[in-house]
């Protein structure tokens, strides 16, 4: 594989900060596609995980047919704590968590590093690009990709192109997005996107269904995937998205969208009680 060319439109040389599951998929979707990869993570422990993230998945790749060996992809992977591993990049992916103030002071120390003609992206999944755009200093080299998760198995970015992002970087972000074998979805900046707005939205009146003792879990989410054609029920999606990320985007939406975005009770009480989905082994569902 280290053999094999790049595909085109594809970055050669690309970062990933953060480590943790979304940011091992983003580092995975391009490590397997030939790009040299490097991951910034916190601390030591946090680098030494996200590398197990990375490569774990790499070896469920390989398994289910990927060509090349294990050591082909490790040897154009690094991670470490360094944020000056970027300078080189031509592309670099924020993937902290969602609270404003972290992705603010991420995206700054990331563009610090970054060199003239390097592009920084954020992996928001609802908060304003053009928010985060006004607190950089070169916003014209900056967009939204948002990865969905799992990123190996999912088939769509969401393009979030703001106000100062200029056409030929949107173009080449659906050159990238195609070079990695998903689908492009672009939408301008809005609340939420296309993607959270309506996710969120169907999840929030399917836990209030729970909350109000119309159907179970299991068959508001059967009614979905039945129905609907859904791969995923809404409160299972929640479960795996976690409970904490729903309540927060959805908090973000009720402030800029108003109040039919307002998190059910019975969402606050579970995160709450820790009850933050597959991560912790429980939510609207039994992961044990």
């Amino acid at each position: 594989m280290s053999n094999t060319a790049i595909p085109a439109g594809l970055p050669a040389k690309v970062g990933v900060l953060g480590g943790g599951r979304m940011g091992a998929g983003i580092a995975h979707a391009f490590l397997v596609k030939g790009s040299d990869v490097v991951v910034v993570e916190r601390d030591h422990a946090a680098a030494d995980a996200a590398r197990g993230r990375v490569e774990d998945a790499v070896g469920k790749s390989l398994a289910r047919g990927l060509a090349g060996e294990a050591a082909d992809y490790a040897s154009r992977l690094s991670v470490t704590t360094d944020y000056a591993s970027f300078r080189d990049r031509e592309l670099v992916v924020e993937a902290v968590p969602e609270l404003w103030d972290l992705k603010v002071s991420s995206l700054r120390a990331v563009e610090a590093e970054l060199g003239n003609h390097a592009v920084l992206a954020s992996n928001t999944s609802s908060l304003s690009v053009d928010g985060l755009a006004n607190e950089l200093d070169r916003p014209q080299d900056f967009l939204g990709l948002h990865f969905f998760n799992p990123v190996p198995a999912s088939t769509l970015i969401e393009v979030v192109v703001g106000k100062k992002t200029p056409e030929p970087l949107a173009a080449a972000a659906r050159g990238w997005v195609e070079a990695l074998g998903k689908t492009a979805v672009v939408v301008n900046d809005a609340p939420g996107f296309a993607s959270s707005r309506l996710g969120v939205a169907i999840a929030l009146e399917a836990m209030r269904m729970v909350e109000e003792g119309v159907a179970s879990a299991e068959d508001i989410d059967n009614a979905m995937v039945l129905g609907y054609k859904h791969p995923t029920g809404p409160l299972k999606t929640t479960d795996i998205v976690g409970l904490d990320v729903r309540l927060g985007i959805a908090e973000y939406l009720q402030s800029t969208l108003g109040d039919r975005f307002a998190p059910p009770q019975i969402l606050r009480d579970k995160v709450a009680r820790g009850e933050l989905g597959r991560k912790t082994g429980k939510g609207f569902f039994d992961w044990s």
